[in-house]
């Protein structure tokens, strides 16, 4: 399995799984992480979902195993550079990349479809497929300049270099670096603390907001938070909430994901 799933206190850990090859993206992997992410997203038991790769590296990059024909001619009729059919924004709960090692082209990009961002700070990162004769994939192109501005992204993408986690966090691409070793108890202790005490809907609504804000105004922004305030304060939920705060004890939400059929963008 190129992809393994692993569910415990409402936390789901998606690890890139082919260490052999530093866990490069190919034989099926963008399948194989599509899937999980649709698992994660349809199961009322997972709040969050953390996205890992299996030691040494986050993920190399492209599989080139196959040489030269790494990037030889796809049929247009299915190839996508999407990475995976299903990116992590739509997934209605947080996606947290807990990017343990190094995270090179396909295997950084698709780091940039999470919500939250956990770099290990000796690794390597770059969107180097300029120098491999392509160019940068995995919606990079649009979740890149929103990140850190026009000017770093196309630094990043049209020189196609490497920089270490320390820089990364300096450009803000992420938010926090820490050692290699640390990333994953760092991503798993911010997403315990998501499942045990924040609202699912209300996680759920602001993530799609967030994104979807990306193309919308300041007008449309206000009316998004005031529909989703009334559906939210409708809810027994909010009650509850500030009940567990008063109480100091933790909440027991009622609210389901699976109630929402919405997807983010």
């Amino acid at each position: 399995m190129t992809v393994l799933v692993d569910v415990a206190d409402g936390v789901a850990t998606v690890t890139l799984h082919r260490p052999e090859v530093r866990n490069a993206f190919g034989a099926g992997m963008g399948e194989a992480l599509a899937d999980a992410y649709r698992r994660c997203d349809e199961d009322d038991s997972i709040r969050v979902v953390v996205l890992t790769g299996t030691p040494p590296a986050f993920c190399a990059g492209a599989d080139m195993t196959s040489g030269g024909e790494t990037f030889a001619k796809r049929d247009e009729s299915t190839f996508s550079a999407a990475a995976t059919p299903m990116p992590a924004w739509r997934v209605r709960k947080p996606v947290i990349a807990a990017v343990n090692g190094h995270a090179i082209g396909v295997g950084f990009t698709i780091t940039l479809q999470c919500d939250i961002r956990i770099f290990a700070a000796d690794a390597k990162y770059g969107i180097v497929q300029v120098r491999r004769g392509v160019m940068g994939d995995g919606y990079s192109h649009w979740t890149l300049p929103r990140l850190v501005g026009m000017s770093s992204a196309a630094d990043i993408l049209l020189t196609g270099r490497m920089f270490d986690g320390h820089e990364a966090r300096q450009l803000g691409l992420c938010s926090r670096v820490l050692p290699n070793d640390e990333v994953l108890p760092a991503a798993l202790e911010i997403a315990r603390d998501i499942a045990a005490n924040t609202a699912p809907l209300s996680v759920a609504f602001s993530k799609e907001l967030l994104w979807d804000t990306w193309s919308k105004n300041a007008e449309e922004v206000e009316a998004a938070e005031t529909a989703y305030h009334h559906r939210l304060m409708a809810h027994p939920d909010a009650r509850e909430g500030v009940m567990a705060f008063l109480e100091r004890r933790t909440p027991q939400w009622q609210g389901l994901t699976s109630d929402w059929s919405e997807r983010p963008g």
